[in-house]
Order: structure tokens, then C-alpha cells, then sequence
């Protein structure tokens, strides 16, 4: 694994990135629009996943940036299982359901991966470094 010099570089960051622009124009649209609550939590679930992602990779510390990671891959549950909220009341297709659900599935994967990496690494991050 490469090792990154700055967030944008991490491919589950690009991924998130994209599903929350897809969220965002899902969510613009319809009945879906109209349920305030529902658009929010969503929205604001996507935007954990790219937010902690970034913010665990700018703390410097490999453990943090798990900690973060874990907490970003959890948002990437909560944005699936919001998705079966919308699902059940109509405001989405079952084919805009699958296409989204399998975007966030593929981002827990990443993060994952990178989270299995970073712990057997043995990497504790730019912070720790002697001067």
C-alpha cells in the first residue's frame, strides 16, 4: 500500500467523496426532499464518512487515524441503512437503492482494508517521528 502525503490521495475518500455527491442529488429530489429528517441524517452520514477519513489521516497518528476510520466506516452503515428507510417509503427506486448501497458497501471494504493495514503495519505516524 502506497503510503499517502495528503487525504485526497486515499481511494475510500475519493469514493466517499462521490457517493455524498450522489446522496446530496438523490436526496434534492421528489418525497424524498420533503422529508427533512431523513435528508438530513443521510446527508450528514455521508459526510461523516469523507470527514473522518480526512480528519483521522490529518491527526498523524496511525491509531487515531484507525479510531477515525472505524468511525467513518460505521457512517457508511448508517448511510445503508437509511437507504432502506427511502427504499421503503418510495422515495428511491430499487435500482437507485443497489447502485448506492453497493457504493457504500465498496467504501467499508476500503476502509477496512486500510484499517487492517495500518494496525499490522506497525506504522504509528508522521507525529511520532524523531527530529
Amino acid at each position: 500500500m502506497a503510503t499517502f502525503k495528503k487525504f485526497e490521495e486515499i481511494d475510500a475518500w475519493q469514493r466517499s467523496r462521490k457517493l455524498t455527491n450522489q446522496i446530496y442529488k438523490t436526496t434534492a429530489e421528489g418525497a424524498f426532499a420533503k422529508d427533512y429528517g431523513l435528508k438530513d441524517q443521510i446527508r450528514r452520514a455521508s459526510v461523516s464518512i469523507m470527514s473522518n477519513i480526512a480528519e483521522g489521516f490529518e491527526r498523524s497518528g496511525s491509531g487515531e487515524f484507525t479510531q477515525f476510520l472505524a468511525t467513518a466506516k460505521g457512517s457508511a452503515g448508517e448511510v445503508r441503512s437509511q437507504l432502506y428507510v427511502a427504499l421503503d417509503q418510495r422515495y428511491i427506486s430499487p435500482t437507485v437503492f443497489d447502485a448506492v448501497s453497493i457504493d457504500a458497501t465498496q467504501i467499508s471494504r476500503m476502509i477496512s482494508g486500510l484499517m487492517s493495514y495500518l494496525r499490522k503495519s506497525g506504522l504509528k505516524g508522521t507525529k511520532f517521528k524523531k527530529v
